[in-house]
């Protein structure tokens, strides 16, 4: 157990009593890990969920390095939504006790621009704010970032997903060169990793979660008779009932056929192979990663590249000649110190191919057994998220910014509610949590993205 104090780092005398009165004793472990470097002003990466401290992490960064009697933005932190925004708002807010004259103010989409830039003009020392409100005062010289000394972006893993590269590679663009940048994620994927290259100097990097994680893979091998296959994978979905999951097969004949049956029995399903049209393949591939379908039946292949956040399960339909194959199939879940599990089916004429797999991982593989199943009758378990399609894309100069402003502004919907934001050249995708959809339909619909009105609809393509 952690007993670290925030009095063994060194905080400033007022901010460490305001940081005690306000209960924080101990250091939560990311808060151990992150704060001294950025106490010493290097640049950090850090991989934290929300609930780990993070906020306290940089909220004393920022109020550390302050010049109080200086009446400029010294401190801007990057937030996906309004609604996180407001929340790191008050997390400094409550911190900056300590003395009266700290300005923090929130920049975001949904709320009248005048206010805010009337602020900005009386004097502000941090800004949080997020990417399409962020640009727009940068581009309207609202806010100016020459003073800037610390720069934040928080939960850039849920930014990226909502589209918001572009932006906030826009935003940045503004901000001195010479500054510290701290970067929050929940992930370390490949795209987070480039965003650090592109805008951190020799960056500390701090994963508490991937350092105490336990093995996040449970591998479970099923025997079943020939001709029996597509029962037990049925068997396997409606029983364990992932969230997320891709089936692996070795022919584009069984990927088809597969995902047929799957469908007509009820599940959300679609087919990933080499066959498809690029337009098909990205349709596909935005509504499995936004979470608005739950299986997708792909072959080796045409899943190359394929890299989705916390993918709940892998199930082999088949098992792959080469135990290499095998380990890099089911590497795609169990990431981000969540459980997956890996299912592989096979029969009696396979089990070479689960020694090959033994031999490879230097250990025997867990069997476990399938009970009997009808695939006929429902067995669905709808997909969390439903995918708008919008007739709107960025040739007609529509940003993720754009859509998230039209859905929460007035009358609107809760920015928690909005998934994944995809912009092709033409159109465009938005990921709408189940229950929220109607609501998010009429919002689009009756009014304007970017003072325009778009053919908006259900994406339903299988």
């Amino acid at each position: 157990m952690n007993t670290a104090e925030f009095s063994s780092l060194p905080i400033k005398p007022a901010l460490l009593e305001n940081i005690k009165s306000i209960g924080y004793n101990h250091l939560t472990p990311i808060q151990a890990e992150s704060l001294p470097p950025i106490l010493e002003g290097k640049d950090v990466i850090a991989q934290a969920k929300t609930g780990s401290g993070k906020t306290a992490c940089f909220g004393i960064g920022l109020l550390s390095r302050l010049e109080v009697n200086r009446f400029s933005v010294q401190g801007m932190v990057v937030c996906p939504t309004r609604e996180l925004a407001d929340q790191v708002c008050k997390e400094i807010r409550k911190l900056a006790r300590f003395t009266q004259n700290i300005k923090v103010l929130a920049l975001c989409g949904g709320v009248p621009f005048g206010p805010q830039a009337d602020s900005l003009e009386h004097g502000v020392h941090i800004v949080v704010g997020t990417p399409g409100r962020l640009q727009e005062h940068l581009r309207k010289r609202s806010l100016r970032l020459n003073q800037l000394k610390i720069l934040v972006l928080d939960e850039a893993d849920r930014m990226l997903d909502m589209g918001f590269e572009e932006a906030v590679s826009d935003v940045i663009s503004y901000a001195p060169t010479h500054r510290q940048t701290l970067l929050f994620s929940a992930t370390f994927a490949d795209p987070i990793r480039e965003l650090s290259k592109k805008f951190q100097y020799k960056p500390v990097t701090v994963s508490v979660e991937e350092r105490h994680q336990d093995i996040a893979i449970e591998q479970r091998f099923f025997q079943i008779e020939k001709g029996r296959r597509t029962n037990a994978l049925g068997y396997l979905l409606a029983f364990y009932r992932p969230e997320s999951t891709v089936i692996f097969c070795n022919t584009k004949k069984d990927c088809h056929a597969i995902a047929n049956e799957l469908d007509s029995s009820g599940f959300s399903v679609q087919a990933l192979h080499g066959d498809l049209e690029q337009n098909d393949r990205d349709q596909v591939l935005v509504r499995f990663a936004n979470k608005s379908c739950s299986i997708l039946v792909a072959t080796d292949v045409a899943a190359r590249g394929l890299d989705i956040k916390e993918l709940q399960a892998v199930i082999n339909y088949e098992l792959p000649w080469d135990p290499e194959v095998y380990v890099h199939r089911i590497g795609r879940t169990g990431r981000a110190g969540k459980k997956g599990f890996a299912l592989s089916l096979c029969t009696q004429q396979e089990l070479t191919r689960v020694k090959a797999i033994e031999d490879y991982q230097n250990g025997p593989v867990k069997w476990d057994e399938v009970a009997p199943f009808q695939m006929a009758g429902e067995h669905r378990l709808d997909p969390p998220m439903i995918t708008l399609w919008i007739g709107g894309g960025r040739k007609d100069k529509v940003r993720p910014g754009d859509i998230l402003g039209a859905l929460t502004g007035d009358d609107g919907i809760a920015g928690t509610q909005v998934g994944k934001i995809d912009i092709f050249d033409h159109h465009a995708y938005v990921a709408i949590k189940r229950d929220s959809v109607n609501s998010a339909l009429t919002c689009l619909r009756n009014g304007k993205i970017k003072g325009r009105s778009f053919t908006v609809r259900k994406s339903q393509w299988r």
